[in-house]
């Protein structure tokens, strides 16, 4: 098979994205979700493999720009709409895919690359590693009260249409944002996605709601939310389908939930992705009647070890080397000295013993502070060449708070 990598035409649009979803199957995009996808392709960005005349692959980059520890925006490609067809699988097209996207995100300088996967197992191969986990649960509010602190009666409402409260909203999300390694900073054009809610997608739950928490008439959070309209012979059993919710305290943060779970006529409040420290966890008063889990989040890729690991800030001081092997990306193998403390690092090669190995991937998990290098070395994946090198590694590179994505791309 002889194939061809090329960058997507604007008039190759259309049948990219067909292809994408005869790929991933189901049922189509609403005529909504695909237009919000066509503004904010970047073309120049967009991979398409053909075989002949037939595109037989595809795979796209958003820049975005990401928080690290310390609080730092690193500026990330966002790699999307990765897809092979049915007829040409396991032949290589998507290890060209991946090799010719790692080739372009360290010519433009992009350190650090992201994800979010369809099937976890199919990245690590390609040195990407799990970095955060998504919260998720459905709340028996018949059961369970939520705990909410003095000043919680200063706290005003307002309901709106989701697109009505977008501005306010995205004042909030934005102050939020340097807070907690992993959240994105909103880009041109994605602030219109969080609000999308075509009929078409509601799976028997009415339309999308804004609710905006206001104190002293200042908007400090906001929740998005829809109720199914679910009955039995019994009566009303309707569940609140959370979208977001974010606050700028925690008063009214627990307002907010408080609020959610008094809703007429529901008994359950169903959430997809919070963090994995949300304070939630602390607010109810029956934990086990939460159906708490998680699931993989964030899936994370070191492009330029040396300048990803100086870009971000430790928790703790550290002096280390850490002997990296990169088989996909060989430009990363090898020493790396990292020193570095809460207020900066610097990471350069070296010709020193190394004191911590481990693979890239398993660095790209701890990038964010949401996993211990320790776990991983329990499981056989970092090995400690240095008596202490381990644990003093593994504390400088966890945070608090966890790192967590608030949205998918």
């Amino acid at each position: 098979m002889t194939t061809e990598v090329r960058q997507l035409l604007p008039e190759q649009w259309d049948t990219m994205f067909d292809r994408l979803e005869r790929a991933f199957g189901g049922p189509a995009d609403s005529p909504e979700d695909r237009a919000q996808w066509r503004r904010v392709t970047e073309y120049e960005r967009t991979l398409t493999v053909w075989d002949g005349a037939d595109m037989i692959g595809t795979a796209g980059a958003f820049s975005f720009r990401m928080t690290v520890p310390g609080g730092a925006l690193l500026a990330v490609p966002g790699v999307t709409m990765v897809s092979v067809q049915p007829t040409h699988r396991r032949r290589g097209v998507l290890t060209a895919l991946m090799r010719t996207q790692l080739d372009d995100f360290r010519e433009r300088g992009e350190a650090v690359a992201v994800l979010t996967a369809s099937e976890p197992a199919i990245y690590g191969r390609f040195g990407y590693g799990v970095a955060t986990k998504q919260l998720h649960g459905t709340i028996d509010t018949t059961r369970v009260s939520f705990a909410v602190p003095a000043g919680a009666e200063r706290v005003r409402f307002r309901l709106l249409a989701a697109h009505e409260g977008r501005a306010a909203c995205e004042e909030v999300y934005a102050r939020l944002v340097a807070g907690r390694p992993g959240m994105l900073a909103r880009q041109p054009g994605w602030e219109t996605r969080p609000t999308l809610d075509p009929p078409s997608g509601r799976d028997g739950a009415g339309p999308l709601h804004c609710l905006l928490a206001e104190v002293d008439g200042e908007v400090r959070g906001y929740a998005r939310y829809a109720v199914t309209g679910e009955w039995s012979l019994a009566g009303a059993d309707e569940t609140v389908r959370l979208r977001d919710v974010e606050a700028l305290d925690p008063v009214v943060y627990a307002a907010l939930w408080d609020f959610l779970a008094a809703i007429d006529l529901t008994s359950k409040i169903a959430f997809h992705n919070r963090p994995a420290d949300d304070p939630v966890q602390h607010l109810v008063s029956d934990v086990r009647r939460c159906g708490l889990g998680y699931r993989d989040g964030l899936h994370l890729r070191l492009v330029d070890v040396g300048a990803a690991l100086a870009a971000r800030a430790y928790s703790a001081p550290v002096d280390v080397v850490l002997a990296v092997e990169d088989a996909f990306c060989p430009w990363n193998s090898g020493n790396w000295r990292l020193t570095a403390d809460a207020k900066g690092a610097s990471c350069e090669r070296t010709g020193d013993r190394a004191e911590l190995a481990l693979p890239v991937r398993e660095l790209g998990a701890a990038y964010l502070g949401g996993f211990g290098l320790s776990p991983m070395a329990g499981a056989g994946l970092v090995r400690e060449l240095r008596p202490g090198a381990l644990a003093e590694a593994s504390t400088a590179f966890r945070t608090d708070p966890e790192p967590w994505l608030p949205h998918g791309f």
